[in-house]
Parts: structure tokens; sequence; C-alpha cells
């Protein structure tokens, strides 16, 4: 049932506030094909900061 390339891959979601924090989530490649950027809360910061998508 698993394509090579699935419609709702799992991400990593890395702070930008350079603590090392990461969070992990799916996205939808047809709605957004580019990298996700999305402003969380990084509880080692204590702050919301923005978080990237990486590879």
């Amino acid at each position: 049932m698993a394509k090579g390339q699935d419609i709702r891959p799992i991400i990593k979601l890395q702070s930008t506030a350079g603590t090392g924090y990461t969070y992990v989530t799916r996205k939808n490649r047809r709605n957004t094909p580019d990298r996700l950027v999305l402003r969380k809360y990084d509880p080692v910061a204590q702050h919301h900061v923005e978080f990237k998508e990486t590879r």
C-alpha cells in the first residue's frame, strides 16, 4: 500500500532559536510543496519561535 512518495510524509521541525528542540508532524505535499515554517512554543527557550522543516 505504501508508495515511493507518500502524499503526507512525516517531517521534522527544527527550532531557529538554536536550542536543538524539534517537533515531528505530517504535511500534505500537494497543498504545501515548499518547506514548512511554523511559529510554535520552544520549552527550552521558554517562548514562541519559528520552527523550520528539515530533511
